[in-house]
């Protein structure tokens, strides 16, 4: 591979360009912000050929995205600080968590900055920080720079976040749902979390950069989300900040022997109620070409629109998992058993 930095092209309010931030961060390879302006967007959008962010411009000059595909390209070429293990059960757990995380936080975290007034009115001003000052949101601003970029929340409001909430079974209606299973994943988070330094143990995987990426863009950020962290925020905190901090974070290695926390089966039980619910149902209704499907995740049916990209990214963890020797491995076996969260993946 060419010698160079990396460009990160994205937003610092986007879940996906914090999520790609946290590993580049951590695998410790060279990058800086090209923020996705004004002046910028059509011709990246043109070389890029999608509208969506984050992009990675590498050294060798391709323009990538997707971090579903940037993260494990990224793990092997830095690979003295890889974040996928190569162990079964390990290597099982970090597709399955990473793929959950990145479906299951972006409904939340679109619902907590869209359907709160005072919210929408707070993060127009960071966004135009970005895309029309190319600078970072935490430069302080003026008076007359928050007088001037006072409508553009309700302008992305309007445009795109009513209608991504509304997709996506999250809007207004949603409120006591979506807070309450966000409260069950705190809930979870914490009791593993107070014990182990990041989701497998003492070294993050591509799970993490998931979790840690929406927390940094929402739940740490946005004032509505933060203020329903409660008694798990000092936890939130410094879970998500230790990814983010200027000091490079150091890392231990995975357990030996191939095992996992005892307490990942506490956020493997919250996942087998939440997000798996819904993801079987949103891929089943695709299949059938069906506009919408419905589910209950434990506070009543809802109902949202089904996306065919969901069983893309379920093949592509099928794949993993078949690479991984999952369907054999007896460790991998026992700590699914009974979940139907294999059987999502593998049939």
């Amino acid at each position: 591979m060419y010698a160079g930095d990396y460009q990160l092209i994205g937003s610092e309010m986007s879940f996906f360009t914090r999520k790609l931030e946290a590993q580049l961060r951590f695998q410790q390879v060279p990058w800086h912000y090209l923020f996705k302006t004004e002046e910028r967007a059509a011709d990246l959008e043109a070389r890029a050929g999608t509208h969506f962010i984050p992009l990675l411009l590498t050294p060798d000059k391709w323009l990538l995205h997707d971090t579903i595909a940037i993260g494990p390209m990224l793990s092997e070429r830095f690979r003295e600080r890889a974040v996928i293990p190569v162990t079964p059960l390990q290597r099982t757990c970090c597709f399955i968590l990473e793929d959950a995380f990145n479906h299951w936080l972006g409904r939340v975290s679109v619902h907590s900055r869209w359907c709160y007034p005072d919210n929408v009115s707070w993060v127009g001003p960071r966004f135009a920080a970005n895309r029309m000052l190319d600078r970072s949101i935490d430069v302080a601003f003026s008076n007359e720079e928050l007088q001037q970029f006072a409508p553009i929340g309700p302008m992305m409001y309007e445009g795109f976040g009513k209608n991504v909430c509304e997709v996506n079974g999250v809007g207004p209606d949603q409120a006591t749902a979506v807070q309450g299973d966000f409260h069950k994943m705190l809930d979870a988070l914490g009791a593993h979390l107070s014990q182990h330094r990041f989701l497998l143990g003492d070294r993050p995987c591509l799970a993490d950069f998931a979790l840690a990426g929406a927390s940094k863009a929402h739940f740490i950020t946005d004032p509505e989300p933060k203020s329903w962290l409660g008694q798990h925020q000092e936890l939130i905190f410094r879970y998500t900040n230790q990814f983010f901090d200027e000091a490079a974070l150091t890392a231990s290695l995975w357990p030996e022997n191939d095992r996992v926390p005892d307490s990942l089966n506490v956020v493997l039980d919250y996942l087998q109620n939440s997000y798996f619910q819904s993801a079987s149902a949103n891929i089943a209704a695709g299949l059938a070409g069906e506009k919408y499907f419905e589910c209950d995740y434990g506070f009543g049916t809802t109902r949202a629109r089904s996306q065919k990209r969901l069983n893309l990214a379920r093949l592509h963890v099928k794949n993993e998992l078949l690479r991984a020797g999952a369907s054999d491995d007896t460790g991998v076996q026992d700590l699914f058993a009974g979940r139907g969260i294999l059987e999502h993946y593998l049939h």
